[in-house]
């Protein structure tokens, strides 16, 4: 156990932004059948905190590198980019027009009759944009660095976007 590990070696997989998530998962419930606290029950006081300490990070290594936006944060912060420094740093105003016009279009989604429809389309849109993103995102992070993190930027905006058409969608149901 090496604490020194980034999070893509702890699990043995290239430190690129495409990954397989099956194969994420297999090694993380690997991991977890010889890490896992319950294991070192009677272990010495060291090795039970070694292990849970193990446990901890593969946890956080697992929960960043199983989806796309958390996953494009941490190759950034491999590359010496940490976006928690930047949730105010400018990003295209084209771009944010378009935000705009998508939280009027969420707003105005729940006075159509066919809201849940409509709200199932707007969501496509969004997943959409948000693969776009994705793919720029992976060009970029081999190439240009900046516009890696534009990417980023642009994919925390539909992620926030997407959170709260989530958000309708359950307010509509009634959940």
């Amino acid at each position: 156990m090496d604490f020194k590990q980034n999070y893509y070696e702890i699990f043995q997989l290239p430190a690129e932004f495409r990954i397989d998530t099956e194969l994420l998962a297999q090694r993380y419930r690997q991991l977890q059948r010889k890490i896992h606290p319950d294991k070192y029950v009677d272990a010495s006081e060291q090795d039970r905190r070694m292990s849970m300490q193990w446990a901890t990070q593969v946890n956080e290594a697992y929960t960043t590198l199983k989806s796309s936006l958390p996953r494009a944060m941490y190759l950034l912060k491999l590359n010496g980019i940490d976006m928690g420094e930047k949730q105010n740093a400018p990003v295209e105003p084209a771009f944010l027009m378009e935000q705009i016009e998508l939280r009027e279009d969420l707003e105005s989604i729940a006075e159509h009759e066919d809201a849940l429809s409509q709200l199932d389309e707007f969501k496509a849109k969004v997943r959409e944009v948000m693969e776009r993103l994705e793919s720029e995102f992976e060009v970029n992070i081999e190439k240009d660095l900046h516009a890696a993190e534009q990417s980023v930027l642009k994919m925390q905006f539909m992620n926030k976007l997407m959170i709260a058409a989530e958000q309708l969608e359950e307010k509509l149901l009634d959940y």
